[in-house]
């Protein structure tokens, strides 16, 4: 189907979402009104692209038209400028319009859960994993998002073994996804007497948070142990049995939540991390069996990756996957992700666009360009569908 075809068919959706969501028998229906209201969140920027696009072609048009009966010099001369200015506005404008037809990863508007551990290097690998946990909570805040730590297991020496979290807010997944991976530090450890660098890593495990309406579990496949939490060094925390562990028996999933002192609270959290992994080992097999060997440039997603490196005494951070060098350590350990997290955004739209979606849009805009010196956008649009 042609671009113009396409954009007709997602403002007609639009506006048919715009209905349902009024219809008082969808408004009763917490799934329906949540399918339909996300459906209608993801195509709202297309649209509104869309509209923008189409009123400045109908605009150019009109001009044109009356620029071809106006006899006035000056009024000749208005008009003229009046192209020349509108003009240059719909390049950018049809490119974002081919990108925002890509397909979408269907998990970028959710929530996320974040897994961050030390790896190796023993305890500065848990100080780095502090330190990630750090910029991670400062990206959020500056993203006006919502922070809930579940589990956090830390080291005597201000270090964490490890840390699960929630992160709660618009499109998180879409910038978070691309931090799944092991990230690599080399700098002199607080530790180190001597001054030698030293190279750990900590792991990030990035999952989209699974809503009960996504994924069904059945209670009867959870088996749930408790026991008494424990802090550094395993001595007891309480003597109560709070602490809680769910195997899900199909999957062999596991999660165990300790951080309340509630057993409640702690097998709530633990259902919340345990939904999000299993949805992700579903969809992991899924993916696996249209396309195992699949890789874009933005990686893998194999938790064992490499994907970063924080050099300190260069102040460097690499991004392996894309080859990008950045000298600006310590504002990124600060949280100001978002000049990585473009690049990544950009590379992985890139592995998206197709050459033959890239020469079909161009050779419809061409068309598009031809018949603006003439007719109108109906016009327009009756032609590149037929």
């Amino acid at each position: 189907m042609e671009i113009l075809g396409q954009l007709e068919v997602v403002e007609e959706r639009y506006e048919k979402l715009n209905e349902l969501l009024s219809d008082p028998d969808v408004v009763s229906d917490t799934k329906k009104l949540m399918e339909y209201s996300k459906e209608q969140r993801s195509i709202e920027k297309t649209v509104a692209v869309f509209r923008e696009y189409k009123n400045i072609v109908q605009q150019i048009a009109d001009t044109k038209e009356l620029l071809e009966i106006e006899e006035d010099k000056e009024m000749k001369e208005m008009m003229q400028e009046e192209i020349k200015e509108l003009e240059p506005s719909l390049a950018p404008m049809e490119e974002e319009l081919k990108i925002l037809l890509l397909p979408k990863d269907p998990n970028d508007g959710k929530n996320v859960v974040v897994e961050v551990r030390g790896a190796a290097g023993g305890d500065e690998a848990q100080l780095f994993a502090g330190d990630l946990l750090r910029m991670y909570t400062r990206f959020a805040e500056s993203q006006g998002w919502k922070v809930d730590v579940l589990e956090r297991s830390e080291t005597g020496i201000g270090g964490i073994k490890e840390a699960i979290f929630i992160i709660s807010g618009e499109d998180v997944y879409s910038k978070m996804k691309f931090e799944s991976g092991a990230h690599r530090v080399q700098r002199v450890p607080t530790t180190e007497s001597s001054g030698r660098i030293h190279t750990s890593t900590a792991t990030v495990v990035v999952l989209p948070e699974a809503e009960e309406i996504e994924i069904d579990i059945n209670e009867n496949d959870i088996r749930v142990d408790t026991f008494a939490s424990s802090g550094a060094g395993g001595q007891s925390v309480n003597t109560t049995m709070s602490a809680v562990r769910l195997t899900h028996i199909p999957t062999g999933v596991v999660v165990s939540m300790q951080d309340e002192r509630s057993q409640i609270k702690n097998k709530e959290k633990a259902m919340k991390v345990l939904r999000a992994r299993v949805y992700d080992k579903y969809q992991q097999e899924e993916q696996a069996k249209f396309d195992a060997e699949r890789k874009s440039k933005v990686g893998t997603g194999d938790r064992s990756e490499r994907i970063r490196t924080y050099n300190y005494p260069q102040n460097r951070v690499t991004d392996h996957r894309i080859g990008l060098t950045i000298q600006k350590l310590d504002q990124i350990m600060e949280g100001k992700l978002d000049e990585v997290l473009e690049a990544l955004r950009i590379a992985e739209q890139a592995d998206r666009t197709g050459d033959e979606l890239i020469e079909l849009s161009e050779y419809l805009l061409a068309i598009l360009h031809q018949f603006l010196v003439r007719d109108t956008f109906e016009q327009i649009v009756h032609a590149a569908t037929l």
